[in-house]
């Protein structure tokens, strides 16, 4: 292992590595330490165990959260949604895994398919600064985003406020279905959230390490076996980077 990879991504001698609790597909428990477990938590212990250094778990409880520290010192490697926003000042890998994104309408909504979203009148319930909500940002043109902090407060405004559209990852919307009588999950997905690992941009041997170490892991299973180990459903190994 380069000496220079090993200086910019554990200048410590401890990868810290930035976890996203809100994600409840990557991080799914914790240890009788206290630390994250899942699937993001074990591509980190993979990586420092790589790099030969221990990993140091630093939770954030928001995606959002994590990519304003990049500059705060306390991350060497983050493992959030690569969003063009984020990716500013993030170099990031490319997806090792992803997630459908999509809708769900209330009882005897009209709305039957994804295209009859963006329409005026339509207001959407989202959790801000989610990667889906960055997408929606971008590409919503006559819909109104109805941004709140986080997936509970999402589901409980679009609920108490009668909302047209509820965004998020279909795998929670499930949950939330079930908590909301006759409602519809829309079929498709408006985005993948893809998630990757990120660094530094000044970080440049850091991140292609990063880079061929995300390839080898979809290639080599071991992706699809930290999954299948944590027993996550709705979540799926990416495809190889171009």
């Amino acid at each position: 292992m380069s000496p220079e990879i090993i200086a910019e991504l554990a200048p410590t001698g401890v990868l810290r590595a930035g976890i996203n609790l809100s994600n409840f597909l990557l991080v799914t428990g914790r240890s009788p330490s206290g630390d994250p477990e899942g699937v993001s938590p074990s591509m980190a212990k993979a990586i420092a165990e790589r790099l030969g250094v221990p990993v140091r778990y630093v939770p954030f409880p928001k995606p959002g959260l994590l990519a304003d520290a990049v500059d705060d010192d306390v991350w060497d490697i983050g493992l959030i949604g690569a969003e063009p926003q984020r990716a500013e000042k993030i170099a990031f890998t490319a997806a090792y895994t992803e997630i459908e994104a999509t809708y769900l309408v209330p009882a005897g909504s009209p709305i039957t398919a994804i295209d009859q979203v963006d329409r005026p009148g339509i207001r959407i319930a989202v959790s801000a600064r989610s990667a889906y909500d960055l997408w929606l940002v971008r590409n919503i043109k006559q819909a109104t985003l109805v941004q709140v902090e986080g997936g509970p407060a999402a589901v409980a405004k679009f609920r108490d406020e009668k909302l047209e559209v509820l965004a998020g990852l279909r795998p929670g919307l499930l949950t939330d279905q079930e908590a909301l009588p006759g409602s519809r999950i829309l079929d498709g997905q408006f985005t993948a959230v893809q998630q990757a690992i990120g660094t530094q941009r000044r970080n440049s041997a850091g991140a292609a390490f990063l880079s061929a170490f995300v390839e080898e892991a979809k290639a080599s299973g071991l992706v699809a076996k930290f999954i299948e180990q944590h027993k996550v459903r709705g979540l799926s190994v990416a495809p190889r980077a171009a």
